[in-house]
């Protein structure tokens, strides 16, 4: 991932916050498959704190599949762990869900 890629997700992290929920939102999250209805990034914004609640995850952002061109929900975890891929969901209003691990995330410093 590109430095003003992961920029930007920090940035956008820093400027949403964390709740940190007990995780039982997630059982209303769409594992149906269905097409998607809403926009992608209205998805995300509905959906990230439920998501960053889940142990292991350091953040969210829309993304696109293997073939370039489906659209998903990408989940970046300090560690792919099996426990981490049982407690996301498949998919969110239709959108694919995809765990990636991408290390632990911390902020740049100034020198």
């Amino acid at each position: 991932m590109s430095i003003c890629l992961q920029l930007l997700l920090l940035s956008y992290l820093m400027m949403t916050g964390c709740r940190r929920d007990s995780g039982a939102e997630l059982a209303r999250l769409d594992t149906s498959g269905a097409l998607p209805m809403r926009d992608i990034n209205d998805v995300l914004r509905d959906h990230d704190d439920e998501l960053m609640a889940i142990p292991g995850v350091v953040g969210v952002y829309v993304g696109l599949m293997a073939d370039e061109k489906t659209l998903c929900l990408k989940v970046m975890a300090a560690r792919k762990t099996p426990e981490l891929e049982r407690k996301a969901p498949k998919s969110l209003e239709g959108y694919p869900v995809i765990v990636e691990e991408t290390g632990i995330i911390r902020p740049m410093t100034g020198k």
